[in-house]
């Protein structure tokens, strides 16, 4: 290294006679030249010593358009010219570049190589435009190489940098070296070279120094090539969508827009908005494997062939995250739907986000828009549009959709939250007006006693779906039993005069034949027959006239009272009564009482406050236990209180001995009247002073079912259900809205069809147990500011399932007949996505990094795929000329990559001498690559020579 030395003293004339003694001039670098290739040496050095390992450890950069490709960078100054020198490495080899399967970098496709260097100044072009500069870049990085062992190819970008163009040099060993050269035709490409033809005599013009016709002379060349296409996008204008099982070219696609259909008309979400195909289209590359071709008359033929002759086809999905621009979708009226719920605490009466008067945010409320009139007259009407038959509403319910408490999908409330999402743009404004106008609409249909739309009249109250819900269902069966009570009525008043005279010619004809006196009260059994189960009618008259059992034929031993027997059901087994030894008979009695979620907790928190629980629960259910013992009475009008316990509650009857009373048991009557009375007695609770049950039986009427009170009320029930509905605080609104229109949300899309993934099947499943935790404090009425928040992030997770699912049926459709490709395909993009979900490490959440995969195709799956290349319409087929061949359906490929090759065996050649035995081998000494269209085209050649 050159040093210079300088001594400090404190006179001039002793410095400079120093400086003449110790000053030396170093004349080992003598140069600027020679002090840069010093420094790449240096450089490259550093390089080899580290390797690949050591070299990712030092912070190299990994390249985004290849799997193992790194590299690392260092600057240089030569003169005042800064350079960038970069090494281009792989950490695990890929196989051969013609391996089109596999994803190289662009320098290693044109010339064939593995690890390279780049050396090029730092300008804003990033080229070097001067020819010599050049070259002696090239040159000291040769020499740099040489002193170092090293084989790397080393390049320079040249010319203009939209050229692409590069030339470059590499060092084989002491004998060969090779050189390239790469540049590009940006326009007007000669039509010769637009055809394999004439890119075969091309290639054959570099090495055959004949001045005779190429075309007419045998060079055996080897041959590969890629061809890429590209599907027509499908929201193109002018583009129907296929679906993957139509094999027929589509027809006529230039019909009316009003014809056309989207992708997923058929999907369950359809109804509310149409989503966006996440599948843009398809990448497809067919690749010829490595030939020998002898002439451009092959080449010729190799053009005209389909791509069907391919060895090998390769899909490239283009697949959109949805990243870009606002998705429309149930999460995004979801979130809407959450603010709305925050907003709700801010009053008391949904009245008051209409009138925005005496609202403190009166001035946001100002500014929320309510659609038109119109258009909340579609959506009552849509909403309450009365079905032939009540939908069926497990249809499309998860597995884990109750834990959720909401609504079903297909019953009007989750209806209405569906609506209410999509109305105007889901704010709280329009959805106290859609409410407001719900609730007078529901009110009609209980004036008017008509059948609520889309609820069961029937059936017992869903205590796992929420209030609303269960207010509507006990609303649907309050009206329906109004209607009967008014039916009943009418039917009563309107035949009371004209059957008046038949009812008592009936009665004397069975007192004639029984011999027995028969109360005047025809219009009370005709109203119990009425309402008794179907089939028993006759079971609730006096006397059955279609009856033949022996209690109601007028037997010796039969009293009076037994002919006046009411609302009987039929006798019960063998068990007889205690003081008259007659048959017991079962009564028809009343259902118990409907009861919702609010109701029952109002009757346990009195039965919590009450200190006796037990007559205060019997007193509860005093109404309950009253109609039983009156329809006893009635249907055995000689029973004792001993016997509706038998009958009522056996476990408070404790018998001495066996009496046989089971419904099975065969004892004749005669034998147990040697028995009787039996010897049993009532229970200690029931015994005891001032019990309640007897205090109830002994004020009880004797009274069939038919003329009792009904435990419901029909009218108070209703009544008292609108006032809840028109009552009801916003935010107690808007906590069952948001449960049920995630619920409802959720099992909308999980009726989409798409293929059973695994995948998509565990992140439904992980949604709903979500959706219910993040949900409980609502049910609850617990809702806080960080519930808020919860249900922020409840819909950032509902929007990243959404769109997998989306994907999911989309490629499903597609891939009707081939499921091996919609399965590894979302499988792939499922692990992509991983990240942007929050479930991957920080270090692999790449927001640029775009989807990237390439699928071989099997043989039996072409087909498939061949059908998405529909045939293209006149507009989109504007350029029918200078095609360049090997067409799929009509489809020209968008890029094709050829590669020539020319090895010679350097024993008997030009190249064998003074060749080292070790090189006696055949060698690369031609290669070409072509990569272009009609309109583009770029040429890269290596040459290897013996210096």
């Amino acid at each position: 290294m050159a040093s210079t030395s300088k001594v400090v003293s404190s006179g001039d004339e002793e410095s400079e006679e120093e400086e003449e003694l110790e000053h030396f001039d170093d004349f080992t670098l003598a140069s600027s030249w020679e002090r840069f290739i010093s420094e790449v040496e240096a450089v490259c050095r550093q390089w080899l010593a580290d390797g690949p390992k050591n070299l990712l450890e030092k912070g190299a950069v990994h390249l985004g358009s290849s799997k193992n490709m790194y590299k690392v960078k260092s600057e240089l100054k030569y003169l005042l010219k800064s350079y960038g020198m970069e090494y281009y490495f792989e950490v695990n080899k890929s196989g051969k570049v013609t391996d089109w399967d596999s994803i190289f970098h662009d320098l290693q496709l044109c010339f064939g190589v593995k690890e390279f260097l780049v050396i090029a100044p730092q300008s804003a072009s990033g080229v070097v435009l001067d020819a010599p500069e050049a070259s002696k870049l090239l040159s000291a990085i040769a020499i740099a190489l040489s002193n170092c062992s090293s084989l790397w190819p080393a390049f320079v970008p040249v010319h203009d940098p939209s050229r692409n163009a590069y030339i470059g040099i590499q060092n084989l060993g002491t004998v060969f070296t090779r050189r390239f050269e790469a540049d590009r035709i940006c326009s007007q490409v000669p039509v010769k070279l637009m055809h394999l033809e004439g890119l075969y005599e091309l290639f054959v013009s570099k090495f055959a120094y004949s001045t005779l016709d190429i075309s007419m002379h045998i060079f055996k060349v080897r041959f590969t090539m890629k061809l890429t296409y590209q599907t027509l996008p499908y929201d193109d204008d002018d583009i129907r969508e296929v679906d993957a099982e139509n094999i027929e070219s589509s027809e006529d696609r230039g019909g009316n827009s009003n014809n056309k259909t989207q992708w997923d008309d058929d999907c369950p979400w359809s109804e509310w908005y149409s989503a966006e195909d996440p599948v843009k289209g398809f990448g497809l590359i067919a690749i010829w494997s490595e030939k020998m071709v002898e002439s451009s008359l092959e080449m010729a033929e190799l053009e005209n062939s389909s791509p069907h002759e391919a060895e090998k086809w390769i899909l490239l999905p283009n697949i959109s995250d949805g990243s870009k621009g606002n998705r429309i979708g149930f999460a995004s009226q979801l979130s809407l739907l959450v603010e709305a719920l925050d907003m709700s605490f801010e009053a008391q009466f949904m009245e008051d986000f209409v009138s925005a008067v005496e609202n403190p945010s009166s001035d946001n409320l100002k500014s929320m828009v309510i659609p038109s009139p119109t258009v909340l007259d579609r959506v009552l009407k849509d909403l309450l549009l009365q079905g032939v038959k009540i939908p069926d509403f497990s249809k499309g319910e998860h597995k884990s959709s109750r834990y959720i408490k909401g609504a079903p999908l297909e019953c009007l409330f989750a209806q209405f939250c569906l609506h209410s999402i999509w109305f105007g743009n889901c704010n709280i404004r329009a959805i106290a007006v859609l409410w407001i106008e719900f609730v007078r609409e529901i009110r009609w249909y209980w004036e008017e006693s008509q059948s609520l739309p889309k609820m069961p009249s029937n059936g017992s109250i869903d205590l796992s779906t929420c209030l609303i819900y269960q207010k509507l269902q006990m609303l649907a069966i309050c009206i329906e039993k109004k209607r009967e009570l008014n039916e009943d009525f009418q039917d009563c008043v309107g035949s009371n005069d004209q059957s008046s005279a038949a009812i008592k010619e009936d009665d004397r004809v069975v007192e004639e034949s029984t011999g027995l006196q028969i109360p005047d009260d025809n219009f009370d059994r005709k109203r119990d027959s009425l309402l008794t189960a179907e089939g028993l009618h006759e079971s609730g008259m006096a006397i059955p006239r279609h009856n033949g059992k022996p209690e109601n034929t007028g037997s010796t031993d039969q009293k009076p009272s037994e002919c006046i027997r009411r609302g009987s059901s039929g006798a019960v087994g063998s068990m007889m009564l205690l003081k008259s030894c007659q048959s017991m008979h079962a009564p028809f009695t009343q259902e118990s009482p409907l009861m919702t979620e609010d109701m029952h907790e109002e009757r346990l928190r009195a039965i919590e406050v009450s200190s006796g629980s037990f007559d205060f629960s019997a007193q509860l259910e005093r109404d309950i236990l009253s109609a039983d013992m009156s329809a006893f009475k009635a249907a055995n009008p000689d029973a004792v209180f001993e016997d509706f316990i038998r009958w009522h509650s056996p476990g408070d009857w404790e018998n001495d001995e066996s009496e046989g009373s089971s419904p099975s048991g065969n004892l004749a009557v005669d034998g147990l009247k040697d028995n009787w009375p039996p010897r049993g007695r009532l229970s200690q609770r029931m015994s005891e002073h001032g019990n309640l049950w007897r205090k109830i039986w002994n004020n009880a009427p004797a009274l069939p079912v038919s003329e009792q009170k009904p435990l419901l009320d029909p009218n108070r029930e209703g009544e008292k259900i609108l006032h809840y509905l028109e009552t009801l605080r916003p935010h107690q609104l808007l906590e069952q809205m948001v449960c049920t229109a995630f619920r409802a949300s959720a099992d909308t899309l999980n009726q989409a069809s798409f293929g059973g993934l695994k995948q998509m099947t565990m992140k439904i499943d992980q949604l709903y147990l979500t959706m219910a935790s993040s949900l409980r404090p609502l049910q609850a009425n617990t809702g806080t500011s960080e519930t808020i928040e919860d249900l922020r992030r409840l819909c950032v997770v509902f929007e990243h399932v959404e769109k997998l699912l989306t994907l999911a049926a989309s490629l499903h459709r597609k891939f009707l007949h081939a499921p091996r490709l919609s399965e590894a395909i979302f499988s792939d993009y499922y692990n992509y996505y991983l990240p942007k979900m929050g479930m991957g490490s920080p270090e692999e959440v790449d927001v640029q990094k775009e989807f990237e995969m390439k699928l071989q195709v099997r043989n039996h799956e072409r087909q498939v795929i061949s059908n998405m290349f529909t045939l293209p319409t006149a507009n989109q087929s504007w350029r029918k000329v200078l095609s360049m061949g090997n067409l799929l359906n009509g489809h020209e490929p968008i890029l094709r990559e050829i590669i020539f090759s020319m090895n010679d065996h350097v024993n008997g050649s030009h190249y064998a001498t003074h060749t080292p035995s070790v090189h006696q081998k055949e060698i690369e000494t031609y290669r070409m690559y072509i990569c272009g269209t009609s309109n583009d085209l770029r040429v890269a050649l290596s040459v290897t020579s013996f210096d």
